[in-house]
């Protein structure tokens, strides 16, 4: 087995829009160094001036250097069908592969991360970077932050790991189908095994233990898994592996508890990494006001924080179109109901429906019992139902309700508990706050599995 053992320097942290600066590969048997690479790197975009004060390369440094291009078949040579070694082998690997790759070489090659090879050798040290690791084990450093230097006191590194016991570990790490070199450097793999084969909802912690990341699963350990099985070149990618330092999670019955978990953690957590459902929202509200004729109002408007509507919905279309027919049913004024805002006679009086409430020609009492009239129908044909699923355990059943139309929350039902009382229903159950994602989760489930819905009298 031949080790091509690798550091690089680059003008940034991503490899889909940074550039190599300088690289070294040593090649090792496992005995002794049987190879060395090593050469300045032409960049194709300028040096950032932190980085040429952190490793020294300027550009005049790299003005008459080869480019990568140039490069390219002699770095593939010297990798492809080794065992890919660098100190967090995710960064050096995700630059060279996506740069061999724009040169038409695709690497394929088995990877080894000393990071994690350390901690297995030598558990406990305070910190895992190679000048701390170096100092740690007195393993002497030159030419530190270059490609050259960093590339030697890792071959240092990895020989003494080699004299501790290490084989197992490789062997372990590099046999077909292992995962761990694949993890973010910063993660036990035990963190990932002792997580169940179960839905739940599972959290990415930093260091400090903030969380990065929520997701859910249908299977924790299978999803949590596909995280890491590609190596990205963008730049949020490779931060967020390097951040992830520890898992936690919640089980639960079924995956669409999952999902609601989920929504309701993000919208409480707010984590960095995440983005699609922070955009899942109430955008517009149904509101009811009295104006100073002592009118009754309905009104479509955007969500605002400090009213609450009688009803949400993420389109103005949906709640236009809900609007109209509470016009036509209960014979509302649309100028009244904000649907027509011009100057013109009211299209209501014209068509039938408007009794001339807009033009005080109907008294404010009546028209209002009919405003009152159209909000208890609302209220009459928002549905209630439970959604009654299998539990985490034979001995309880779980449950999801949805009240008027709203999600109220959802929890553990002893499997014996009368699902018909919904009162003592309720105190089974936790409340969550709810959106219209979460709302159309569930009803999406009841259309196709309508023998999970629970009713009461009186209830479609």
């Amino acid at each position: 087995m031949i080790y091509a053992i690798v550091d690089i320097e680059t003008t940034g942290g991503y490899a889909a829009n940074n550039d190599i600066t300088e690289v070294a590969i040593v090649l090792h048997d496992g005995e002794k160094v049987v190879d060395r690479f090593e050469s300045l790197v032409q960049p194709q975009r300028v040096i950032p001036h932190y980085i040429q004060v952190l490793t020294g390369i300027t550009p005049a440094m790299v003005e008459d250097a080869p480019t990568f291009t140039q490069l390219a078949p002699q770095i593939y040579q010297l990798l492809q069908g080794n065992v890919f070694i660098a100190h967090n082998v995710n960064f050096d690997y995700s630059f060279l592969k996506h740069h061999l790759s724009q040169a038409g070489y695709e690497l394929t090659t088995n990877k080894l991360c000393t990071v994690r090879l350390s901690k297995k050798v030598f558990p406990g040290f305070r910190s895992y970077s190679l000048g701390n690791l170096c100092q740690s084990l007195d393993i002497t450093m030159e030419n530190r932050h270059r490609a050259g230097g960093d590339a030697d006191a890792t071959v240092r590194l990895f020989e003494r790991l080699l004299n501790n016991g290490a084989l197992s570990h490789i062997e372990q790490f590099v046999k077909k189908g292992a995962k761990e070199q694949s993890l973010p450097p910063n993660l036990a793999k035990e963190a990932v095994e002792s997580l169940p084969y179960t839905p739940g909802v599972y959290y990415f912690h930093d260091q400090k233990g903030k969380v990065l990341y929520v997701g859910k699963a249908k299977n924790l350990r299978y999803r949590v898994r596909s995280h890491f099985t590609h190596n990205g070149a963008g730049r949020q990618r490779q931060e967020f592996l390097r951040n992830i330092h520890s898992i936690t999670y919640q089980t639960c019955a079924t995956e669409l508890m999952a999902f609601i978990l989920e929504s309701v953690e993000i919208k409480r957590l707010w984590p960095p990494y995440n983005s699609s459902q922070k955009r899942f929202t109430p955008s517009f509200g149904l509101y009811l006001y009295e104006d100073s004729r002592g009118y009754q109002r309905l009104a479509i408007d955007k969500i605002k924080k400090s009213l609450t509507p009688i009803y949400t919905f993420n389109l103005l279309l949906e709640g236009h179109r809900l609007m109209r027919r509470l016009i036509e049913n209960f014979n509302l004024c649309p100028k009244l109901c904000n649907m027509q805002k011009d100057t013109a006679a009211c299209s209501g009086v014209e068509e039938g429906a408007c009794q001339g409430a807009c033009d005080h020609r109907e008294a404010a009492g009546t028209y209002n019992d009919r405003v009152n009239q159209a909000l208890e129908y609302l209220d009459a044909n928002l549905p209630t139902f439970a959604l009654v699923d299998e539990g985490q355990q034979s001995i309880e059943q779980s449950c999801i309700l949805i009240e008027k139309g709203r999600f109220y929350g959802m929890g553990y039902l002893p499997q014996d508990c009368s699902v018909h009382d919904m009162d003592s229903l309720k105190g089974y159950l936790t409340r969550y706050p709810e959106n219209d994602y979460i709302r159309g989760l569930v009803y999406q489930h009841i259309e196709k599995y309508p023998h999970k819905k629970v009713t009461w009298k009186g209830e479609a």
